[in-house]
């Protein structure tokens, strides 16, 4: 069992030897030498994954693209995991990258692109499970936070948070989806393995908390027993109104205080979130009846699930003068709107990705037009990409996770080589993705070490060899 005090070294020295070091610039004729770790300074190796890198590099032309895809997609195996096994069952802890706390959001993100090879590796799989035991731990502790750590007697840096901070939370900011992410990875897991060990009376009583708080959050009668406030100068990371809100309807939406970014909502019911409810609520009831054979708790998550879906289709539709009808952001249920995206999931951007509309659904493809646009107040395009970013970076800067999960909901062969160059040519020449980067200056990044956006970009390399392989074919 590897000991926490072993897992900071090994981090610390990637870290060290990855993503801090100065990266001499690379031209196409030099030798595309990887940036992944030594074998033993790795923190899990998966057989079946690094199979998988070699037969994808072969059917790789570009050697450049070949590179970042061999540094990118294994990097949440190779320097985030933390596995062992705990009174007999596994757990595996997954940092972000260079902060040193498991968000429910990006360890599903992180891990996700691995699920295809879990039925022939079995370590891979019991990562995995691990993955799924450690978010119940996390859910039980609070539903309401959204990063945590490994040691549950650890003290949080923002311990002075004006909400119920306790130990063993880096942070409790509210979002949706921090409940959903844990559905949909239990329910991949169980769809490609049949595997059913990990949804024990833990995983049940997760998602009786998963409705519970959702069921608060609809507000219908009271404002729910969450709050939070923050002393800093930087607005997106407050609450206004004590700490609850501005406003909302209640309509049968469900408020979420902040974004996937861990930015503050405008209007509390943010759609893109909501969406994500719909599907892992139905996906948890399917778990629920077909593996637990629990109709009670199914009948529940799918009454709810058919609730926040009309309320969506009544009240996050709206009509835009040049794109039609198209998918607000975020309501307030008494009519007030906010238009645009942002790059992380779930965005508007990402529905089909998330499993709510197909990639062809009218107003989806409205939706998709007007957040591709200048339409979009945080879409940019400048002389080195184009693509949405958010608040969290700051005007002008593009998140590679937008122009991945462009990528990742077009049929368009076009689209998808658009995407990969704009990613090929938008690294640094660090051989990795980044958070963002600034649209006419490359080199203006932040965050070198961040494993979802690594991770994804791997997913989309793995997505094109599947459906357009043909577009790896030739230099890029």
């Amino acid at each position: 069992m590897n000991s926490r005090r072993r897992f900071i070294q090994n981090s610390v020295l990637a870290s060290t030897a990855l993503f801090y070091k100065k990266l001499i610039p690379l031209n196409m004729e030099q030798l595309y030498i990887t940036n992944r770790p030594a074998l033993t300074k790795r923190n899990f190796t998966s057989v079946g994954v690094n199979q998988f890198i070699e037969k994808a590099k072969a059917k790789i032309k570009d050697p450049e693209l070949a590179w970042l895809f061999e540094n990118c997609y294994p990097n949440t195996l190779d320097t985030t995991v933390d596995f062992e096994m705990i009174n007999q069952q596994p757990d595996t802890y997954v940092i972000t990258g260079d902060i040193d706390a498991m968000w429910l959001r990006d360890s599903t993100a992180q891990i996700t692109p691995y699920l295809p090879f879990v039925k022939e590796d079995e370590a891979l799989a019991q990562l995995v499970e691990g993955v799924i035991n450690r978010q119940k731990k996390c859910i039980l502790l609070d539903p309401y936070a959204n990063a945590f750590y490994k040691d549950v007697k650890k003290v949080s840096e923002w311990k002075s948070d004006l909400t119920t901070m306790q130990p063993g939370i880096h942070e409790r900011k509210w979002e949706i989806d921090s409940l959903c992410y844990p559905i949909r990875l239990a329910y991949k897991y169980w769809k490609l393995t049949s595997n059913t060990k990990v949804f024990d009376d833990q995983w049940v009583k997760t998602i009786e908390l998963t409705l519970k708080t959702f069921k608060e959050q609809q507000r219908k009668k009271e404002n729910g027993p969450y709050t939070f406030q923050r002393t800093t100068a930087w607005a997106t990371d407050g609450v206004p109104l004590g700490g609850y809100g501005y406003p909302t309807k209640p309509v049968g939406l469900i408020c979420s205080m902040f974004r996937p970014s861990d930015d503050a909502t405008i209007f509390p019911f943010l759609i893109p979130s909501n969406c994500f409810a719909v599907v892992s609520l139905r996906q948890a009831a399917e778990l629920l009846l077909k593996v637990k054979n629990n109709t009670a708790l199914a009948t529940q998550c799918i009454e709810l699930a058919n609730e926040v879906d009309k309320a969506i289709h009544k009240y996050g539709i709206v009509n835009h003068p040049e794109h039609g009808q198209v998918y607000a952001y975020e309501v307030n249920g008494f009519g007030s709107f906010n238009l645009m995206d942002d790059a992380n999931v779930p965005s508007l951007l990402s529905l089909p990705y998330l499993g709510y509309v197909k990639n062809n659904d009218p107003i989806y493809m409205n939706t998709r037009n007007l957040v591709l646009s200048p339409s979009n107040p945080f879409y940019y395009k400048g002389t080195k990409a184009e693509g949405i970013g958010g608040p969290h970076a700051g005007v002008n800067m593009i998140w590679p996770l937008s122009i991945i999960m462009r990528g990742l909901t077009t049929d368009s062969k076009t689209e998808m080589l658009y995407c990969l160059s704009m990613l090929k040519s938008t690294h640094a020449n660090t051989g990795f993705m980044h958070e963002s980067f600034h649209k006419d200056d490359a080199n203006n990044f932040t965050r070198k070490w961040f494993a979802w956006a690594n991770t994804l970009f791997g997913e989309f390399i793995q997505h094109i060899l599947n459906v357009q392989p043909s577009i790896l074919d030739h230099k890029i």
